[in-house]
């Protein structure tokens, strides 16, 4: 029995990388923060058992070292991040802290405790920031420069794992993640923001939806592919890093259309942009080219962009059904 160790476990990848492995066959250990609402710091892994969890935080060093001396993994997925892009804005040297001082922290510790671990580093598709290859993609050789604190501390992490794995021959992998959503993402993130408000107006809950740029493109994927992604990652037996995504990129308006469309409405009757959601630098496209883990490693998203949006839809209209 291989033993995984999560860092955020608790999150929207978290969650979904837990029941991954454990339907594997793995012993599913993790930490998260400790909060003092103690009743919502696992709704995202409540219905699942067999889980070993500690508290711990990446910027406690102590914690870490202490959970990997504990928990012996075979495998660590750091997924704990400051992971909202424009409110990275307004905490910045929070959002660096964490998730660039945090990889140290992590690596550091995974070096001293069980450097034969195999280490999963989630990166992320806001480090391209405004580059663009010719073609319209993002790919693994496209230049960084990223238009936020989040996407420069998630560079900073990016190549310190890097050099980790060049350094010390430790088996490190970077998976550079486009955007990828499903139910269990956070209300303030823009496709569950989108998905939510639009059910509660078609069932007269509310009458207005305020979004920051309307012609943001992005790549979407879900959660559920992604963190498949992950674990084909810590099996290949060269340590390298791959970008994962769909290939195909909508604008928010789009989402808004579809989303919209769906429940039998048209969305300028609602939606009304509010300048507080704009970024102090706006990321105006990402679009991912995923050939080199399709090919090296067979990994294929079984979600399109439609039936992430049916399965967001459906779950927020069985959600009020249920607390009407």
């Amino acid at each position: 029995m291989k033993t995984a160790f999560i860092t955020g476990i608790a999150g929207q990848d978290g969650s979904y990388l837990s029941e991954l492995l454990l339907e594997k066959g793995y012993r599913v250990t993790g930490i998260i923060r400790r909060n003092s609402t103690v009743e919502h710091q696992r709704d995202r892994i409540s219905h699942l058992n067999n889980m070993e969890i500690e508290y711990g935080d990446l910027l406690d060093q102590s914690s870490l070292e202490n959970a990997l001396i504990k928990f012996k993994p075979d495998e660590i997925y750091n997924l704990g991040a400051q992971s909202h892009v424009r409110i990275s804005s307004d905490i910045p040297q929070f959002t660096v802290q964490t998730n660039a001082n945090g990889v140290l922290n992590l690596l550091e510790a995974y070096k001293r405790v069980c450097p034969e671990s195999k280490f999963y580093q989630a990166s992320s598709s806001e480090m391209f920031g405004s580059s663009v290859d010719e073609d319209g993609y993002q790919r693994e050789t496209t230049k960084m420069t990223p238009v936020s604190p989040y996407g420069c501390s998630k560079v900073f992490g990016y190549n310190i794992t890097r050099y980790y794995r060049n350094a010390f021959g430790l088996h490190i992998c970077n998976g550079i993640l486009f955007n990828h959503e499903s139910p269990r993402r956070g209300s303030n993130f823009v496709t569950n923001k989108v998905v939510k408000a639009a059910v509660e107006i078609s069932l007269g809950l509310r009458m207005q939806l305020e979004l920051g740029n309307m012609d943001s493109f992005r790549d979407w994927g879900h959660s559920k592919d992604y963190v498949k992604a992950m674990n084909l990652i810590l099996q290949n037996p060269t340590p390298n890093d791959w970008v994962v995504a769909t290939g195909e990129t909508r604008s928010v308006r789009d989402m808004c259309i579809y989303v919209f469309n769906k429940l039998g409405l048209n969305y300028e009757d609602y939606v009304v942009q509010n300048a507080k959601f704009l970024r102090p630098e706006e990321l105006p496209y990402l679009r991912g080219d995923s050939t080199k883990i399709r090919t090296e490693l067979n990994w294929e998203p079984e979600y399109t962009f439609e039936t992430l949006m049916n399965e967001m839809i459906e779950f927020w209209q069985d959600y009020y059904k249920m607390n009407k």
